[in-house]
């Protein structure tokens, strides 16, 4: 089993004086997923997760299919402020709720302490999940320590109108056609992204960072060495090529707006003609629409930059905290299961990655209303058909991602430091993790 250091763990977690103990807090049987409880037994459980699952209308359904269960939904506004919660009440050996989401990219920090998470493992959901989406979850000794809930097929999304009004063609097919269609590049990309401020004088993109996500998620092992779980991103010719390439088309070429994305600028701009297009995780679609509501002219397109990526993803998580975990575990099974996951997608649009479900034609057949009626369930299971590289994220990959993050902000909206000064910083941060 591949292990990194206590010290490592630390700077990957970004928490100061995390103490974990070296044994678990009490791991429960992994059983077949079926409520403990009796029939009359009145129990309360807790799920923790963020940004958008799509189960606010799912958890009432459990609840009247399960009289004796009552469930607290507790939703972070972000991603990092649910990691935060988690790794200050690991720590702490209480406080977490009896099911917890965690975001695919800080998972492998956690893996490297099973025992603090029930194994959930059970021949009931042998075979549920797509071969990679169950290998991220599951630990060097084949425990599988969360179910997947959705994956972050991309594809592009875009104002319409904004289009039309550069003289660009705006329906989806000739959208896609603009970018290459099957041989769409970032180079395409870049060049419609030019012409389009050229002739506008606005920017064409929400975000560097959300730009760089997407192009680093084509690269196999960016940060890291995935046998020695090294990090190699500072010496790496070709992270460095994407961060220069996006930010002189951000800065430079001024593509972008210059927006952090969940800042309250970034959500203002959605109602403001902010930018004509950005880059789309099924996830992100329900985000779009809650940001611009009331705002017409959204559409998506059934096309990538290099063919496909994936952008996220997550998991639903028992700790061993719990008071219930069979009953934790049987309710995250149900919120996993694929006609749940589907509806969830109809919900939020966050895709799931259930073999059933991807090839349900009530998955397939989903058209989404605000996105001018496009068939997002056959885009996305395209975009998903698409993606050919599922890259390592070892246990400092959060860290490094997220100094990386601060470089492209310290560019593209602080306007702080030029590339060359902010990658030097990036350098030294990423070193200082040891």
């Amino acid at each position: 089993m591949r292990k990194t250091t206590r010290k490592m763990w630390a700077a990957a977690a970004g928490v100061t004086g995390i103490a974990l103990l070296a044994t678990a807090c009490g791991s429960s049987d992994s059983g077949s997923g079926e409520p403990a409880a009796d029939g009359d037994e009145q129990i309360t459980l807790t799920i923790g997760t963020f940004n958008e699952f799509g189960y606010e209308e799912l958890i009432p359904e459990y609840e009247s299919l399960n009289p004796n269960i009552k469930i607290e939904h507790k939703k972070a506004a972000t991603a990092d402020e649910a990691r935060a919660n988690i790794n200050t009440r690991l720590a702490a050996g209480s406080g977490l709720s009896d099911i917890e989401a965690i975001e695919v990219d800080w998972l492998p920090e956690l893996l490297q302490y099973p025992d603090k998470f029930t194994d959930l493992t059970s021949d009931e959901v042998e075979g549920r999940w797509l071969d990679w989406k169950s290998a991220q979850a599951t630990d060097p000794e084949g425990r599988l320590l969360g179910y997947g809930t959705d994956i972050g097929p991309e594809a592009i999304a875009y104002r319409a109108d904004l289009l039309e009004a550069a003289g660009f063609a705006s329906d989806r097919e000739s959208v896609a056609a603009l970018f290459g269609g099957d041989d769409a590049t970032w180079d395409k990309f870049f060049e419609v992204g030019k012409e389009y401020t050229a002739k506008t004088g606005k920017p064409f993109y929400d975000s560097a960072g959300a730009i760089y996500q997407g192009m680093i998620n084509q690269v196999e092992a960016a940060y890291e060495d995935p046998d020695t779980l090294e990090i190699t991103a500072a010496d790496s010719a070709e992270v460095k090529d994407i961060f220069t390439t996006v930010l002189t088309a951000s800065t430079q070429d001024k593509l972008s707006a210059g927006f952090a994305q969940w800042s309250d600028d970034w959500q203002s701009a959605f109602q403001n003609d902010g930018f004509a297009v950005m880059l789309a995780p099924g996830w992100m679609l329900g985000v779009i629409e809650g940001n611009a509501e009331g705002v017409t002219g959204w559409d998506i397109a059934d096309v990538f930059p290099g063919g496909g990526g994936n952008w996220g993803g997550a998991f639903l998580t028992v700790p061993t905290q719990t008071e219930h975990p069979e009953e934790a575990k049987a309710l995250a099974a149900w919120l996993t299961a694929p006609e749940q996951q589907i509806k969830a997608f109809k919900s939020k649009g966050t895709f799931p990655s259930q073999v059933e479900a991807l090839s349900s034609q009530d998955l397939l057949g989903q058209t989404n209303e605000f996105f001018n009626n496009a068939p997002t369930g056959e885009i996305l299971a395209n975009r998903a058909a698409a993606v050919t590289v599922t890259p390592f994220k070892g246990p400092n990959y959060f860290a490094v991602n997220d100094a990386m993050g601060s470089a492209l902000t310290r560019v593209d909206v602080e306007k702080t430091d030029d590339i060359d000064t902010s990658w030097t910083k990036f350098v030294e941060a990423v070193k200082a993790l040891g």
